[in-house]
């Protein structure tokens, strides 16, 4: 049995075999890193730069937006470089590092979205107590906690899975490095440590997106109490979309780590995998902005 440590590089999932595949997988993934990129770019300076921004809500979204470009940018530039030099390697220590920041980015940013259904609740259900139970030192403690539950959790399952004996070979049947695609490469129990930490955090994350759910059941129950039409389309409009994002994020992020082995392909962990890591970072732009009138008014300026 070899350890871990002995493998020198890990070998990504095998890209398309013609060189015409090969760059339109780099076209691809080159299209959708710079729209994330240009997406996520334009919220931050339009928020940094606006003072009528500078709320709760769209500090939040300045952080979103912050985890969305680390989350892509630990991925997907990876992959392009592969397709175009025509290889899967990616080193040993690359792979750490890709597991450890993606996990933290990701981590983090599932907290975020759960604490910015809290500021709906409390900006819609209880407005009068707002400002004081959404202080600015509120908010930069929230935030800060966040990204420090992200990284912690991303450390221990970085020790959790590089410290197992594997002795499946190096191929990885993912664009990047996943862990229940390296837990695949262990043939020790010691793997069940890691599975079961696996499966503490995906129920975990279970409960906050019941928490979610609930706060939005409250939120839309007085949604529909107020009397203005107007009223209610722009609370639906600064509610609905944060309520997509996340289901789209937790759905594909358990079925990944919770899957049965028995309904386990490829070709459907390739796709559930772009669905949790590339798409919610690229459109998340496109929601927020589209659907929000005050940041788009903030972006034409």
């Amino acid at each position: 049995m070899a350890n871990s440590s002995s493998i020198p590089h890990f070998l990504l999932l095998p890209l398309p075999g013609t060189r015409q595949l090969q760059l339109l997988h780099f076209c691809l993934f080159l299209a959708i890193y710079l729209a994330a990129l240009l997406g996520n770019g334009l919220i931050i300076s339009t928020i940094a730069s606006d003072h009528h921004l500078h709320t709760p809500m769209y500090f939040f979204l300045l952080n979103l937006a912050l985890l969305d470009l680390g989350a892509i940018s630990t991925t997907i530039p990876k992959s392009m470089d592969n397709s175009l030099k025509n290889t899967r390697d990616i080193s040993y220590a690359g792979c750490i590092a890709q597991v450890f920041f993606f996990l933290s980015f990701i981590t983090a940013e599932y907290f975020l979205l759960t604490i910015m259904s809290y500021d709906r609740y409390v900006a819609i259900c209880r407005p009068l107590h707002y400002e004081t139970l959404l202080s600015s030192r509120v908010c930069v403690h929230l935030a800060a906690a966040a990204w420090v539950c992200g990284a912690l959790n991303a450390v221990l399952h970085t020790a959790a899975t590089f410290s197992l004996p594997l002795c499946q070979g190096n191929v990885l049947n993912q664009f990047f490095c996943e862990i229940p695609q390296i837990l695949k490469l262990s043939c020790s129990t010691s793997y069940l440590r890691e599975l079961w930490l696996l499966v503490f955090t995906s129920c975990l994350a279970f409960v906050f997106f019941v928490f979610v759910v609930v706060s939005y059941a409250q939120i839309f129950r007085a949604v529909l109490r107020i009397p203005s039409q107007q009223g209610r389309h722009k609370a639906f409009a600064t509610c609905l979309p944060h309520l997509a994002v996340l289901s789209l994020f937790v759905t594909t992020a358990i079925f990944v780590n919770l899957k049965p082995s028995s309904i386990s392909s490829p070709s459907l962990d390739l796709v559930v995998s772009v669905l949790y890591s590339v798409v919610p970072p690229a459109v998340n732009p496109l929601i927020y902005s589209f659907r929000n009138q005050e940041l788009k008014a903030a972006l034409s300026k």
